[in-house]
Parts: structure tokens; C-alpha cells; sequence
């Protein structure tokens, strides 16, 4: 029988970083907004090199102010959608963060052995910095696809 993943607020991320304390956990982040085939192979990759995959979902806060973008699905009908695919095992709702003390925070709370990205993050920098403060490891895991994006697939389709 399909697993679904576990849905839950950054509320309560410290809770479950209790339950994995012991096992190798991935951390992965983004919007998600339309899932393409770029999203599949980099999700499938990341729970590659780990015994769990948790996927931070970005506010639609976030797309409006950080895309300059109406988001397609909003935050609960991207993490239902997510929640689908049988490679994540927990998807944490986050609330709009402005800052990368915020982010490095949220990384502090859920603890995972390794930050997963993909080549050419944009924030790669700041990654490496705060998963290495917390003893784990940062990993590229698929390269940069360019002929998949979600903005791309809306421009061909407007």
C-alpha cells in the first residue's frame, strides 16, 4: 500500500526532529508550485541519500514576494499534492520567513544530517553555512535543469 507523507505545521517540526534524531535525514526546500519532472528527479535523488526525506514548503507569501508571482496552488494544496509522491516522508508547512536567521533557525529545529540541492542554488552559500554549523552536510544532488521550471512551463503555456 502507497505511504502518504505527514503533513504538519513548522510549529511542530521540533517534535518530529525527536522521532529521527537517529536516522539520516534529508532536508530539501522550495515552492513546488507546479510539479514538473525537474522537481521528481531532484526529490528522488535527495531521499537517495537518506533514510528520510522532509520537504520545507514555502509560504505563498514567500512566491508573491520573493517570485513576484501568484501562486498557482496555495501552500495546503502544494503539500497535498507533494504529499502523493512516495519518496517524501514529511512535508513542513513554513510561514513566511524574511530573513536567512529564520531560515538558519528552521534548520537549527529540524536538525537533518544533510541539505540537499540542486547545482546553481541560489542560497548555496548560506546552506552550506548553517548545515555545517549544526555538524551535517551539504549535497548536490541533481544538476541544474534548465528546460524545467515552473516559469518556464507558464510562459510556453500563456
Amino acid at each position: 500500500m502507497k505511504k502518504t507523507a505527514l503533513t504538519i505545521p513548522y510549529s511542530k517540526a521540533k517534535d518530529y526532529q525527536k522521532i529521527f534524531r537517529d536516522k539520516k535525514t534529508v532536508l530539501v526546500g522550495g515552492c513546488f508550485d507546479l510539479i514538473h519532472f525537474g522537481h521528481l528527479q531532484f526529490l528522488k535523488k535527495a531521499k537517495e541519500n537518506g533514510d528520510y526525506l522532509i520537504v520545507v514548503l514555502e509560504s505563498d507569501e514567500f512566491i508573491r514576494k520573493n517570485k513576484r508571482e501568484v501562486p498557482i496552488h496555495n501552500q495546503e494544496e502544494r503539500a497535498e499534492i507533494l504529499s502523493s509522491l512516495n519518496m517524501i516522508d514529511i512535508i513542513v508547512l513554513l510561514p513566511y520567513f524574511s530573513s536567512n536567521e529564520e531560515y538558519f533557525n528552521m534548520v537549527k529545529t529540524i536538525r537533518p544530517k544533510i541539505v540537499a540541492v540542486t547545482e546553481g542554488d541560489k542560497q548555496l552559500k548560506n546552506k552550506r553555512k548553517q548545515i555545517k554549523e549544526i555538524g551535517g552536510q551539504l549535497k548536490v544532488v541533481t544538476p541544474l535543469l534548465k528546460k524545467y521550471s515552473t516559469r518556464k512551463i507558464i510562459n510556453e503555456f500563456s
